[in-house]
């Protein structure tokens, strides 16, 4: 197996992103948006349309960078569940990594529902537990939870500390917390304890660092995308074609 060696350059853009990950998840987390399910989800009209299924829809007109900053700024008005709360950590910090105007470039036509998300932020799955660093995203899966209360089937949470994690809805805690948490919605009787999955998930950082160089152009390696519908549990991917 041929180890990847990566240049001075990629691993710093790499770090300083990771970096932008945690500091927008405790953005987000200070921001005032609230936990909501879909069908209670809600948004900034004057950014985004809220669409029959939860969603939020960027409005025409409106560049990416200013709709994803707004509901930090005005999280108040926002609602959404925990996976679209971490797209949202993700496009803020990619913002932050390769500047406006790139994003504005690449990012276009911006849908927040679930695990819908721009192609260029190509999440990677890395399937080693004890590989997780600080920046990924990471899930806590509740096999057991009540069936009447779907949204508690598990949390996705941004990896801030060695044992400190964001989770939207839930805040930032330990992994014994969120567990505890989790486990207070199981079906009754149940003693099958939720717990931190082996699967964690980052962007494609060198990707990322070309796209900031203006090296792809728009459009280049994301033909199709406004035809793909990307859904996921807990951090697998199930891509349907509309």
């Amino acid at each position: 197996m041929v180890k990847e060696v990566r240049s001075p350059d990629a691993l710093d853009f790499e770090r300083k992103m990771r970096e932008s990950i945690v500091d927008s998840a405790e953005a987000l987390n200070n921001s005032g948006a609230d936990f909501a399910t879909f069908d209670e989800s809600r948004g900034n009209p004057q950014f985004w349309t809220r669409t029959d299924i939860g969603g939020l829809q960027l409005n025409a007109g409106v560049a990416p960078s200013v709709g994803v900053k707004d509901i930090f700024r005005n999280g108040h008005l926002y609602a959404f569940e925990c996976a679209t709360a971490m797209v949202i950590v993700l496009y803020r910090a990619t913002i932050e990594a390769i500047g406006e105007e790139a994003f504005n470039r690449y990012f276009k036509d911006l849908f927040l529902w679930d695990w819908n998300y721009d192609e260029n932020l190509r999440l990677t799955t890395n399937y080693n537990k004890d590989r997780m660093l600080r920046g990924d995203i990471v899930y806590f899966r509740n096999p057991d939870h009540a069936p009447s209360k779907p949204e508690w089937q598990g949390e996705n949470a941004v990896k801030l500390e060695e044992d400190l994690f964001y989770g939207h809805g839930i805040g930032i805690t330990t992994a014994e917390i969120i567990i505890d948490s989790l486990n207070g919605e199981r079906v009754p009787g149940s003693n099958i304890s939720a717990f931190l999955t082996n699967e964690s998930i980052h962007p494609d950082f060198n990707y990322l660092q070309r796209l900031s160089s203006g090296s792809v152009l728009p459009g280049e390696e994301n033909r199709g995308s406004e035809c793909t519908v990307f859904s996921r549990i807990g951090v697998r991917s199930y891509i349907y074609k509309i």
